[in-house]
C-alpha cells in the first residue's frame, strides 16, 4: 500500500513538472532512456517506474529524485546538530545603573558581586 502510494505519487509529481515546464511525455521518456508509448503507460500506471529511471528522469529536469517526490517541495535535510543548545552571545552598552538592574534581572541578586569582578 505505501509503495503504491508512493507511486501515484510521483506519477502525479511527474505529471504537474511536465505541465508546468511544458515538456512533452517523449522528452521525459527520453530522460529515462524509454519510449514517448512506454513513458505513458508509466503516467497511467500500467508499468513501473524504475528507481535509475527515476534518476534519469531527475538529473534531465535539473532536480534531486527526493525533490521529485516531495514537489513542489524541495527537500531540505535536517542538520541533527541543530537539537543540541546552541550558545548565544549578547552583547550591550549600558550604562552603570541600568547595568547592575540587567544583571540582576538576569542572574539575581546574588550573582550581581561575581559578574562585576
Amino acid at each position: 500500500m505505501i509503495m503504491e502510494d508512493l507511486s501515484h505519487r510521483i506519477i502525479n509529481n511527474l505529471r504537474r513538472i511536465i505541465a508546468e515546464r511544458h515538456l512533452t511525455q517523449a522528452v521525459v521518456g527520453e530522460y529515462a532512456d524509454i519510449s514517448e508509448s512506454q513513458f505513458s503507460r508509466v503516467l497511467n500506471g500500467s508499468v513501473q517506474l524504475s528507481i535509475n529511471q527515476l534518476a534519469n528522469i531527475a538529473s534531465g529536469l535539473g532536480m534531486r529524485e527526493i525533490d521529485i517526490i516531495t514537489y513542489p517541495d524541495v527537500y531540505i535535510k535536517k542538520d541533527v546538530d541543530d537539537d543540541n543548545d546552541s550558545e548565544v552571545f549578547l552583547q550591550l552598552r549600558l550604562k552603570k545603573d541600568k547595568k547592575d538592574q540587567i544583571l540582576k534581572l538576569v542572574f539575581g541578586e546574588n550573582n550581581i558581586e561575581i559578574l562585576n569582578r
